[in-house]
């Protein structure tokens, strides 16, 4: 199985989901540690990338993955626009026309690397970074070991909420729940909570 441009539109539509019916927690996470706004801004921005799709009708499944990502930018608030959408272009990018789980596991990379190049983020800085980095790893290796695109993205999505579990005891270094110091202790990190939502679409719509 290949990411195609069905299967591209059909991940950010059921992020969009996923972040739509899950608003209410991701934004108690972020009153927790920041703006209290990530589930509400997320949900905008993914819903704005669907309604990007529609208009555009991408022809390749990099068209989809950078419009998207353009759809983000224009109309998620706060810092999550610009992280997720540089992510998705970047990933398009390097997807082209579609490639196999070898060739996904190297979009999700640039997603990652545009990511940390945007919010100067580490793993242990508490932030989406946190899970990111160990799906994209968990997605190489398994692709690297000849899993298919879908057990692929079951690892990665496995490993994103493992990462997420990860935030809680950390102590933020980077954006706004850095301000609370040890206060931020204690609590699951809002975009880590929507980057392991985001990877487990991957693996539904991946689903034979």
């Amino acid at each position: 199985m290949t990411l195609d441009t069905a299967t591209a539109v059909a991940w950010i539509t059921r992020a969009a989901e996923i972040i739509r019916a899950d608003e209410s927690r991701l934004t108690g996470l972020d009153a927790a540690i920041g703006d209290g706004d990530h589930g509400a801004n997320l949900a905008r921005g993914l819903a704005a990338a669907v309604t990007s799709l529609e208009e555009t009708q991408p022809e390749s499944p990099g068209k989809a993955l950078m419009a998207a990502g353009r759809g983000l930018v224009a109309k998620t608030g706060g810092a999550s626009g610009p992280l997720y959408g540089t992510g998705f272009r970047r990933a398009g990018k390097e997807l082209g026309d579609g490639t196999d789980a070898t060739g996904v596991g190297d979009a999700l990379e640039a997603m990652l690397r545009g990511i940390e190049e945007i919010g100067g983020a580490v793993q242990g800085d508490k932030t989406m970074i946190d899970a990111l980095a160990p799906a994209v790893a968990a997605f190489q290796e398994a692709a690297g070991n000849g899993a298919d695109l879908h057990a692929a993205a079951v690892a990665a999505a496995d490993a994103a909420e493992a990462g997420l579990a990860a935030t809680v005891p950390l102590q933020a270094r980077k954006g706004r729940a850095s301000y609370l110091g040890p206060r931020s202790v204690g609590h699951e990190d809002p975009g880590a909570a929507s980057t392991a939502l985001i990877m487990r679409a991957l693996a539904e719509v991946t689903a034979p």
